[in-house]
This record gives structure tokens, C-alpha cells and sequence, in this order.
């Protein structure tokens, strides 16, 4: 297990400066504008805009560029927004509170009424109750986040008048209605895996042996069936994490939220080249660190997996 961590720790490192390696790249060659331009002004002469490029250190080859950003990185410095001249890692580490509670509250809400709907429609299957549950998963799956999002602001917010549209956005209050709108859409696929899952564990021979022991209905079910169908779940749920962090973009700007994904966006639009590249480079980490995470949990939930 150990020679396996650390080959995944030292793979995930490459993928992380390989993801950065390519946003780095596509900010300077495909997204069109010049931050520099635009810090300077309409009326900046050509002197300014070069002083200004050098200050910048943009003035630099690529490879040059890239070279310096990842040095300061191992450092801890991402280096100043363009606009601003704060540090970078200051502000991320500002807004990264916000997106993960966000991301976890939507995680768990998703796993929560995923396992639930699906368990439940797999005992019950191809009943009534099976057919409408499998309707609304296909339909949640379906529905976008952000109309969802303005939807329950709508409903919650402005017509009920039950829940804040933007509160305290470390608070559960705060952050449900962005939970809900994130998770709805993994909570509907994880549904329809779960059942699946659980349908071909339910007619195994070992489950009709256990009800045939006199074991409790729902114990067969949540501790014999359940456990053996969670390494396809615990793997689309890990992927799930991954979704729901670049889904945050959206729902945190639909929310108000002062998260990475405001972060982010507000980077893209503004060509901050310094801030673009810290937002991601910390999601990479999170979500690579989420799938170390996920390899580790096969070996607990299957004891038949082994990684030496």
C-alpha cells in the first residue's frame, strides 16, 4: 500500500503540472486579448505597455515563463493578480473555503438521496414506485443547474421567503440552496448506478442465502448487497467530485458565492493570467487528491483488492 501511495502521490504531481502546462499555454496562445493592454488603457503609449510587460514578466519566452511560474509554485508563490497586485495565493486561499464546503455539502447530498433512491428502487423494482422514482432521476439528470438554481431561488427565496438567496456562505443555511442545485443532477445518475448495481447483487447466491438463514429483509440488503455493489458506486462517485467542483463555477455564480469558480471566471474575463492558473492548479490537487483517496477505499470496501 505504501509503494502505491507513493506512485500515485508522484503521478498526480505530473498530472497536475501537465493540466497547469496546458491552461498556462491555451491563456496565452487561444484566449484572445491582451491583459496588459487593458491594464494599461486606451491611451497608454508603447513605452508604458512595454514597462508594464516587463513588470509583468510576459516579456519572457513561454518556456521561460512557465519555468518561473512553476519554481515560485513549489514555493508557495503563485505570483500577483495583474489587476489587483495581490497575491494570488492569498486569494484562492480565500475563496477555496467556500467551494469545497460547497462541493462537500452537494457531495453528500447527492450520495445521500443517490444510495436512498437507488436502494429503494431496486427492492421495489418494476413497480409503480420504482417507475416514478426512475422518471424523476432521468429528469433531474436532465435539467440543467443553473435553471434549476433559478428555480429554487424563485420557489425558496422569493415566493416561500424560507431560505436566503445569499447568506452566510460558510453556514448550512447559506450554502443549501447551492447544494441542492449542484448535487440534484449526481444525485438522478448515482440513482440509476446504485439500482443497477443492486440488482445484479440482489440475484447472487449468496444473498438468497443469507434471507434463507432468517437474516432481517434490510439487512440482507443495506449490509450483504449494498457493501458488495459499492465499488462501481465508489467510483463514479469519486468522478462525481470532480464534476461537482467544475459545476461550482456555475452554481456560485448563479448563488453569488465569493468562491474559486467567481474566482476563476472573473480571471477568464479579465485575461488575469496569475489567478487563472492558481484556481486550477488547486482544483487539480483536490480532485487528484480525491481520487488517491477513492483507490484507497476499493482495498476496505473489497477485501479481494490488493495494490502490492
Amino acid at each position: 500500500m505504501v509503494n502505491f501511495l507513493i506512485r500515485r502521490l508522484f503521478t498526480t504531481l505530473i498530472l497536475a503540472v501537465a493540466l497547469v502546462a496546458v491552461v498556462f499555454i491555451m491563456l496565452r496562445t487561444i484566449v484572445p486579448g491582451d491583459p496588459i493592454q487593458t491594464l494599461a488603457g486606451d491611451f497608454a503609449t508603447p513605452e508604458m505597455i512595454e514597462s508594464l510587460r516587463i513588470k509583468q514578466g510576459l516579456d519572457k519566452p513561454l518556456h521561460i515563463q512557465f519555468f518561473i511560474f512553476v519554481r515560485n509554485a513549489l514555493q508557495g508563490d503563485l505570483g500577483n493578480s495583474i489587476f489587483t497586485g495581490l497575491p494570488v495565493t492569498d486569494r484562492v486561499i480565500g475563496a477555496y473555503p467556500v467551494t469545497i464546503r460547497l462541493t462537500i455539502y452537494s457531495f453528500l447530498f447527492s450520495m445521500t438521496l443517490g444510495l436512498m433512491l437507488g436502494v429503494i428502487t431496486s427492492y421495489y423494482h418494476d413497480t409503480w414506485l420504482d417507475n416514478i422514482m426512475r422518471i424523476m432521476s432521468v429528469t433531474f439528470a436532465s435539467v440543467p443547474t443553473f435553471w434549476l438554481g433559478l428555480m429554487l431561488i424563485l420557489i425558496f427565496a422569493v415566493w416561500l421567503d424560507v431560505l436566503p438567496v445569499q447568506g452566510d456562505m460558510l453556514s448550512l443555511e447559506g450554502l443549501l440552496l447551492p447544494a441542492i442545485s449542484l448535487g440534484a443532477g449526481s444525485a438522478a445518475s448515482l440513482a440509476r448506478l446504485v439500482r443497477a448495481s443492486m440488482l445484479e447483487v440482489l440475484n447472487t447466491e449468496y444473498v438468497r442465502t443469507a434471507r434463507a438463514k432468517g437474516l432481517h429483509e434490510w439487512g440482507v440488503v443495506v449490509k450483504h448487497s449494498l457493501r458488495n455493489a459499492l465499488v462501481p458506486i465508489i467510483t463514479i462517485a469519486g468522478f462525481q467530485i470532480g464534476g461537482l467542483l467544475g459545476g461550482a463555477i456555475i452554481t456560485e455564480n448563479i448563488f453569488g458565492l465569493a468562491g474559486m469558480g467567481t474566482l476563476v471566471i472573473n480571471g477568464i474575463t479579465s485575461r488575469d493570467y496569475p489567478v487563472v492558473q492558481g484556481t486550477v492548479l488547486f482544483t487539480a490537487f483536490t480532485y487528484l487528491g480525491v481520487n488517491i483517496i477513492v483507490d484507497v477505499m476499493y482495498a476496505y470496501v473489497d477485501p479481494r483488492i490488493r495494490y502490492d
